[in-house]
């Protein structure tokens, strides 16, 4: 009875998962002042540090673009990713800093690709997110004005959105036309609740994730990854064909 226990529990915790693996971490909210994320410049070269410190190489911060609450263009998220390098020069971080932005799936949205006007990273990416309350409509739309511009849509935390839950059919779908899957490293220790961390590891189960992201808007979040990295989805992120370290 003693050895079947031993087994279980050897087979409920796992090695750490070595975050210089995933190398790059490509959502978070780092700069200053400008959305819900850092609220300091002090706060986020804390965060810059800690990111450093877990191992990672990059980081390309995303802050929020949504008209009517985030009224962020690409000159202001610039201007602050400028202040951050230059800032965090000065307290001897190594790690590289880039940034692009966290877009609301919005007609803002449309016509910034039309225009041609949106922050990329990585290979033409664009980083897009639904709303949490209802499906998007018109969906189609975006992603054909996205194609026609050359931009190729990474859908984010797509395991928090609660109408797909239960379901992977619509990552295929939209795997299918072109778009990639980002998933929330802290919806697998169980931060966003039960039910998302479910819907995470089924799109891992089933080799639907193409990107995984801290969604870092404060320290606190780092320290949860910190202290769950043994958990065994997150052991499982090695295995995958993650395209993080691409950037």
């Amino acid at each position: 009875m003693i050895v079947g226990l031993f087994s279980l529990f050897k087979k409920q915790v796992s090695e750490p998962l070595d975050l210089s693996l995933i190398g790059v971490d490509m959502h978070s909210h780092l700069i200053p002042g400008i959305d819900d994320g850092s609220n300091s410049m002090d706060e986020s070269i804390a965060m810059l540090a800690k990111f450093e410190h877990l191992g990672y190489r990059k980081v390309i911060t995303t802050p929020h673009i949504m008209s009517e609450v985030y009224n962020n263009t690409s000159e202001i998220i610039l201007k602050g990713l400028d202040e951050v390098r230059e800032e965090a020069k000065k307290h001897g971080l190594k790690i590289e800093i880039d940034a692009a932005a966290e877009y609301y799936f919005d007609d803002y949205l449309v016509n910034l690709v039309k225009k041609r006007e949106v922050l990329t990273f990585g290979d033409q990416y664009v980083l897009v997110e639904f709303s949490f309350h209802t499906p998007p409509e018109y969906d189609d739309l975006l992603f054909f004005e996205m194609q026609m511009a050359r931009y190729k849509p990474v859908l984010a935390h797509f395991e928090r959105y609660p109408y797909f839950h239960g379901s992977t059919e619509k990552a295929k779908e939209y795997r299918d036309k072109g778009a990639q899957i980002q998933i929330n490293i802290n919806s697998l220790t169980g931060n966003y609740g039960p039910e998302v961390r479910k819907q995470a590891e089924k799109l891992i189960d089933q080799n639907l994730v193409d990107f995984i992201g801290s969604d870092c808007h404060r320290m606190q979040h780092l320290v949860t990854m910190e202290e769950n990295l043994n958990k065994p989805y997150l052991a499982k992120l090695s295995q995958l064909t993650l395209k993080n370290q691409s950037l």
